[in-house]
């Protein structure tokens, strides 16, 4: 899968690394309150060296075959994250993740990115299927595997455990042979 991808004329995803790490610290942290509304991991993450320890894990995840972990860049800065998780090459599936800073929500930036590691992970990785979990509340995050054409399969009962208390996921999968490269 690729180091790097571009996306658009102001839109990349790079793989992460360790270079990422300060940055991606004080990207969550800027964020913080918008991020840990529905995001398990954000209030664990407090210093520069949480981020560094995150990244080599992913790092091997990725060595591992089982993951594809990279930073969202809009003209070179980084405003997000992205990847393709939980990549079982046996079952040819994986998950897509993401987070975006507040003031870059609105503007298709996630739909555009999902687009690209959709076509990596069916063509590339040769996936059949790719899922997207969103919390059922979480109406901004659900609009984007609708909008890409996945389908609603169900919801797993308190699936994630959020801010104390445990959220019902709804479950979104595509299979290879329905994507069609939205224009």
């Amino acid at each position: 899968m690729s180091v790097k991808i571009k996306v658009d004329d102001t839109l990349e995803m790079m793989l992460i690394d360790n270079h990422h790490a300060e940055t991606m610290y004080q990207l969550v942290k800027a964020n913080r309150q918008h991020l840990r509304e529905w995001l398990p991991w954000v209030d664990h993450m407090r210093s520069v060296e949480d981020f560094r320890k995150y990244i080599n894990s992913s790092k091997q995840r990725y060595a591992n075959h089982t993951e594809m972990g990279y930073v969202i860049l809009k003209d070179q800065v980084m405003i997000g994250r992205l990847g393709l998780y939980n990549i079982d090459l046996i079952n040819k599936s994986g998950s897509i993740g993401y987070w975006l800073s507040k003031e870059w929500e609105g503007q298709g930036i996630i739909t555009r990115c999902c687009k690209a590691v959709i076509d990596e992970g069916f063509s590339y990785l040769q996936l059949n299927r790719i899922e997207i979990r969103a919390a059922t509340a979480n109406v901004k995050s659900q609009a984007i595997p609708e909008r890409l054409g996945f389908k609603k399969e169900g919801i797993i009962r308190q699936g994630e455990f959020v801010n104390n208390g445990f959220v019902d996921l709804y479950v979104y999968s595509l299979l290879k042979k329905e994507w069609q490269k939205p224009a």
